[in-house]
């Protein structure tokens, strides 16, 4: 994504599969070997607090993913597949986050730098994890809210993004 200032930022994101909910994101503006394999690192972190178990990894054949980048999840006992070259639908899921991104979120946003991008995201995946409804999954969201939506009571409006985004609840009667 570019921001305001001319910048371009980069954004890296893992999405489980199965429940296609957004586990992890960073961005930034210069990503090389040694940010890759941190961020790897960091993913592998919040994987074994969350109790997630996964089996594969599937990235794409960036030249931004080192050996070192895929060592750090073999060790984590993943096995690590590479999508074919020119190969956008092979990886569609990701594909998809990325045009719904774009579209719900950032393309009517001016981001100003990596902090804001950052933040920005955050509340974005939080709405895509927590609330936004997916066709695959029944219109529910991947991770459903805790509490059980009431049936009746007043209607109540959460705006998310700045306002860009509203969700709507009720309220216990």
């Amino acid at each position: 994504m570019d921001t305001v200032f001319l910048k371009r930022l980069y954004v890296l994101f893992f999405l489980e599969l199965a429940s296609r909910r957004i586990v992890f994101t960073a961005c930034s503006e210069h990503p090389g070997d040694g940010w890759a394999v941190q961020q790897a690192r960091n993913l592998a972190w919040e994987l074994e607090e969350a109790e997630i178990k996964p089996r594969f990894l599937i990235h794409d054949r960036d030249s931004n993913f080192p050996a070192a980048f895929d060592a750090v999840f073999r060790a984590e006992g993943l096995e690590v597949i590479r999508t074919p070259v020119r190969a956008p639908n092979a990886n569609a899921r990701c594909e998809r986050w990325i045009s719904s991104a774009r579209r719900e979120c950032l393309d009517w946003l001016l981001i100003l730098g990596r902090r804001h991008s950052e933040a920005v995201l955050a509340e974005y995946v939080e709405h895509y994890n927590g609330f936004r409804p997916h066709r695959s999954l029944e219109l529910r969201p991947p991770r459903a809210p805790t509490r059980m939506s009431a049936v009746a009571g007043p209607v109540i409006r959460r705006t998310r993004v700045d306002g860009l985004i509203n969700e709507y609840s009720r309220l216990a009667a």
